[in-house]
């Protein structure tokens, strides 16, 4: 418990005046128990209240008591018993006052308490809604580069149609000869197991060489290992997680040659 969180909060002013139900009394008197520092306080707060019921007390003048020492006759009786009524209603007033005081200080708690909730919803939801406009800006810009390198001259489009292995799988290849960027997109291809991933093979003087390994559920252009001029085929096989140094040809999915245009 934070005792400190717990003192401010304002429930021992409402626990000194009785502005709590049962169960709340129970629970301040559990904690004094076991923390000092809150009896101390709850005694502090009581003896702050009858320093002000003091403070706000009437003292009746002297001329009081002289009159009620002199009063004499069948009349006297009844004008000290009026006194006393009219002395006894203003201290009645005075605790009152120290009640009422006591109802704002737990009723301003109990309201900053209901802010403090609805303050951390709003900043939850704020915080909520930055991601979301995060991710969204995100998929925005991928996008944008996506489209621009579809629609860029430079790159060189191979289309990779499916083999005997996958006859209904669809790849193609962006291919930049002259920066060697390489990028790859999914048209159809199933998903694979955890241990496996399809690796990309570009086929340059006859020899497979390494383009990345990719999996089959992502979507929009996958940006894959560079590539020197000089590939005619680009090819992709089914390998372990990771890739392997030279492609598993049986396994064969999609291929597709390079246009010599």
């Amino acid at each position: 418990m934070n005792i400190s969180e717990y003192i401010s909060s304002g429930i021992l002013e409402a626990y000194a005046i009785g502005g709590l139900s049962d169960a709340e009394r129970a629970d301040v008197e559990k904690n004094m128990t076991q923390y000092p520092e809150i009896r101390a306080e709850l005694s502090a707060i009581e003896e702050a209240q009858e320093m002000l019921l003091q403070k706000l007390a009437i003292n009746p003048p002297a001329s009081v008591k002289t009159k009620l020492m002199h009063s004499v006759g069948p009349r006297g009786k009844a004008v000290a018993l009026n006194a006393f009524v009219q002395w006894k209603f203003v201290a009645a007033a005075s605790i009152f006052l120290a009640m009422f005081l006591g109802f704002l200080a737990y009723d301003y708690r109990d309201r900053w308490l209901h802010t403090q909730v609805a303050l951390n919803d709003l900043m939850a939801q704020n915080q909520q809604v930055a991601q979301d406009y995060q991710r969204v800006n995100v998929r925005l810009d991928k996008m944008e580069n996506d489209l621009r390198i579809v629609n860029d001259p430079s790159f060189t489009k191979v289309v990779m149609r499916g083999t005997a292995n996958a006859p209904q799988s669809l790849a193609s290849v962006y291919w930049n000869k002259e920066s060697k960027e390489v990028y790859l997109s999914i048209q159809s291809m199933r998903e694979l197991t955890q241990e496996k991933q399809y690796q990309l093979w570009a086929i340059i003087d006859g020899k497979p060489v390494d383009a990345g390994v990719f999996d089959g559920n992502v979507s929009g252009l996958i940006h894959m290992k560079e590539i020197a001029q000089g590939a005619v085929t680009f090819a992709v096989t089914i390998e372990a997680r990771g890739g392997t140094p030279s492609p598993t040809l049986e396994t064969m999915q999609v291929a597709g040659v390079v246009s010599k245009g």
